[in-house]
């Protein structure tokens, strides 16, 4: 019998961990208002819909830009449970960013490639967050050069839930046709899908490398553009296929309840 259970257990977590991966790069505010001088950040790899399993991962690389200038995040680390109660340890990270000027602020982080032995490849994420900071909403649609990028086409802030997210996947600078768009909501208040397929949203970009979707509710939303880029060389010297992945997030604000 706990032979059995453990082959359960296995199961159910593989089955889960082939649901979508994301690199979560939140914010403490989207819009930032007069009297703030700075907001915090959090940056974790994770399933956001299912609350987890959360995984390892490392930060090659995080900045960011405002009025032409950049500047490097810096990041603390501290340790989380995996899952709920689990006694194995993975990395988080939390930083902040100074508000010194009004401004956009583009915000990214590059993970390094991490290996998904179900899936036999590696990942790596670039994800990007946008923040207005006093009153100033230009340059949200910039591009910041990632390998893979989404270009939001509606403003990336102060959306309402209901608003329809359109973006344009990028790969070196390219619009990029018939790519699939993950779409995952960042789970806070334990919502349990109905069906399994309801986890992972999934829209395509048409031939020019555009794609939307339609915020139904409430909170933080993450969009995955997923491209396969050739391969890289693990520890055992093998060739691996690479994913690279191009994410944003943006936040969606309940509706007043005047017009609910």
């Amino acid at each position: 019998m706990k032979k059995f259970l453990f082959v359960l257990l296995t199961i159910l977590f593989l089955v889960s961990s082939v649901n979508a991966h994301f690199l979560v790069l939140i914010p403490e505010y989207d819009v930032i208002e007069k009297g703030r001088k700075s907001v915090t950040l959090e940056a974790k790899f994770t399933h956001p819909m299912e609350g987890g399993p959360h995984m390892e991962f490392n930060i090659a690389e995080s900045a960011f830009f405002v009025k032409g200038e950049k500047y490097t995040l810096n990041w603390q680390k501290k340790l989380i449970p995996s899952t709920k109660g689990s006694l194995k340890k993975v990395s988080m990270y939390t930083g902040s960013i100074t508000i010194n000027k009004p401004g956009i602020y583009r915000i990214f982080v590059n993970s390094s490639p991490y290996f998904e032995s179900s899936e036999g490849k590696y990942i790596q994420q670039m994800a990007k967050v946008i923040i207005s900071a006093l009153g100033i909403e230009e340059g949200w649609d910039e591009p910041i050069g990632l390998k893979v990028e989404i270009i939001p086409l509606v403003k990336p802030f102060g959306l309402w839930e209901g608003n329809t997210f359109k973006g344009r996947v990028l790969i070196d600078g390219k619009p990029a046709k018939n790519i699939e768009v993950e779409v995952e909501y960042m789970n806070t208040k334990g919502i349990k899908p109905p069906v399994e397929s309801l986890i992972t949203q999934v829209v395509k970009t048409d031939e020019n490398g555009y794609f939307e979707y339609t915020i139904p509710w409430a909170g933080w939303w993450g969009f995955s553009a997923v491209t396969e880029q050739g391969s890289i060389k693990g520890p055992d010297n093998k060739e691996y296929p690479l994913e690279i992945d191009g994410v944003i997030w943006v936040k969606a604000y309940p509706k007043p309840k005047e017009v609910r």
